[in-house]
């Protein structure tokens, strides 16, 4: 980092987390400033930084220091400020809890971050799980690796919000019809090569990948159920318990998170923004088609 006394940083486990004390962002940061944030961020995967007073608005804008927001097709967000979505989990309500996933990979460029803000948190459970894909395919075996490398996964918008989701409900017939039409399933590398550290990690998750193309139904289905239960092995993950006023800042590029559905029926409110990325690359595939 070009200045590391601007703030501090406590790793949270050797594969990834890391606390940030030392700055308020609500305030303008400088240009130096938020480079340290994306290095610290390229190394730890996500970071957390406690007792925040943020608005919609300043959560936008320190998010828009890290590139083009994303705008969800469907989700509920703040009024007069789209690019934040709110997430208010409650009783009767459809949640995200209880599934592995990375945000919007249904996209050609899905986002390359994600910021959430503890708005409102239940007096105990509703903790939040990061797991490290770059840590998970290194872990892997290196014939399995090269088995992994040139396949390409699909990525479908309704694996997550089919037609009869209350978010789906909500926004009414003609704008669902619109985003299925706007979003069709996706290919994806399903290793893919980090654009900024070089460093390859797994990239499907079970909130929108439907299935590895060029495999039978039942290998694709075998491969994946491996890989989900991969990815949970406590040595690439680290488990966050939320205060109010927290933001987590987590490169989407090469994490998943998954929500401890155990704080029923209590209220659990989230702002969250997404930051979008480039289109994900397999770097070996671009060597061989080179060579």
């Amino acid at each position: 980092m070009s200045n590391p006394t601007l703030f501090s940083l406590i790793p949270l486990s050797p594969t990834l987390g890391a606390r940030i004390s030392g700055l308020d962002l609500a305030q303008s940061l400088s240009a130096e400033t938020i480079a340290d944030i994306r290095q610290a961020l390229l190394k730890h995967e996500v970071l957390f930084f406690e007792n925040q007073n943020l608005t919609p608005h300043q959560q936008r804008d320190f998010a828009a220091r890290f590139g083009e927001l994303h705008l969800h097709p469907i989700r509920p967000s703040v009024p007069g400020t789209p690019e934040v979505l709110v997430l208010d989990n409650q009783p009767a309500s459809d949640t995200d809890t209880g599934t592995w996933r990375a945000d919007v990979t249904f996209i050609e460029t899905p986002p390359m971050g994600s910021m959430l803000y503890a708005r409102h948190v239940p007096p105990e459970g509703g903790d939040t799980l990061w797991s490290s894909m770059r840590a998970a395919y290194a872990a892997l075996s290196p014939s399995l690796r090269a088995f992994l490398q040139p396949l390409d996964a699909e990525h479908d918008f309704t694996r997550s919000f089919p037609p009869d989701h209350m978010t789906s409900l909500n926004v009414g017939i003609e704008r669902y019809a619109w985003a299925r039409r706007e979003y069709p399933p996706v290919a994806h590398p399903l290793v893919r090569t980090h654009p900024e550290t070089g460093r390859d990690a797994l990239f499907v998750n079970s909130g929108f990948t439907t299935r590895i193309l060029g495999l039978t139904k039942t290998e694709s289905i075998k491969i994946l159920e491996l890989l989900a239960d991969h990815i949970q092995r406590p040595e690439f993950v680290i488990r966050w318990r939320w205060k109010a006023g927290t933001l987590a800042f987590c490169d989407n590029r090469v994490t998943q998170h998954y929500t401890v559905d155990d704080y029923q029926p209590n209220r659990r409110v989230m702002h969250r923004v997404a930051i979008l990325g480039d289109k994900p690359f397999n770097r070996s595939r671009i060597r061989h088609a080179a060579e």
